[in-house]
């Protein structure tokens, strides 16, 4: 039976010479892969333009849970993006956020909090005017709630024990630990929001470094976490 769902386009791969492999995050099913035929006109129902990383649609299919590529019946935008895609700033934002996703959610199951989340941020960023140089930082903290390593809120002290995610008083002889400086990077994310970010102030170094350490705090929480392909280009942003 066929049925709806929205979803967030998290990554495209072509596949032969007239179809591509799509994988998304759905609110009703979780991370699912489609394989979409390539539209030889304009009238098709699924445009090849729907299948930009990070777009959100609305798509209509029947899920067979013993098949690994799904096969996607409709599809059409569900929030078409103002500035995303003419914006450099925002496209490389989402650019990596696609990436990141695509290889952190890899067997997500249905997670609806989580799917709103996403969808949510990245309408926010369509949408903003200015004052989004921290919104990649912001996004990767707050997603780690979601994913279940945010840090302990119930811990104190000048250290930071990325492998148990928590504060710590003295070094562990382990490992993973944040010297009182970059801790307190940790402490600055975890107060930052999307509406409140632009008032936390970071020369390009200390915005990658920070980046750097939430890199790898994933690592030390998502097995065989990839180096990033999009870092590159969003390490080139914001002086």
């Amino acid at each position: 039976m066929l049925e709806k769902s929205e979803a967030i386009v998290l990554h495209a791969l072509k596949y032969g010479e007239s179809k591509i492999i799509v994988d998304m995050f759905t609110r009703r099913w979780g991370r699912l892969s489609f394989i979409v035929p390539i539209p030889k006109s304009n009238k098709s129902r699924l445009k090849k333009q729907y299948f930009q990383p990070m777009t959100l649609l609305e798509i209509e299919c029947e899920v067979r849970q013993r098949m690994s590529l799904q096969k996607l019946s409709d599809a059409h935008l569900l929030t078409p993006f103002v500035s995303i895609s003419v914006s450099p700033e925002k496209l490389a934002i989402s650019m990596f956020l696609a990436e990141f996703l695509y290889h952190s959610l890899r067997s997500q199951q249905q997670d609806d909090p989580l799917f709103s989340y996403i969808a949510d941020s990245i309408q926010w960023l369509d949408v903003a005017t200015e004052g989004i140089a921290n919104f990649h930082l912001t996004f990767l903290m707050r997603l780690s709630r979601f994913l279940g390593f945010y840090p302990n809120l119930d811990t104190d002290g000048d250290y930071f024990n990325m492998r148990e995610g928590r504060f710590c008083e003295q070094v562990p002889l382990t490992s993973g630990i944040l010297s009182p400086v970059e801790a307190q990077m940790i402490r600055l994310l975890m107060r930052m929001d999307f509406p409140t970010m632009h008032l936390f102030r970071f020369s390009r170094q200390e915005r990658q470094r920070i980046l750097d350490v939430l890199l790898q705090y994933y690592k030390l929480h998502l097995p065989d976490f990839p180096e990033m392909k999009s870092l590159a280009v969003l390490q080139q942003l914001w002086t």
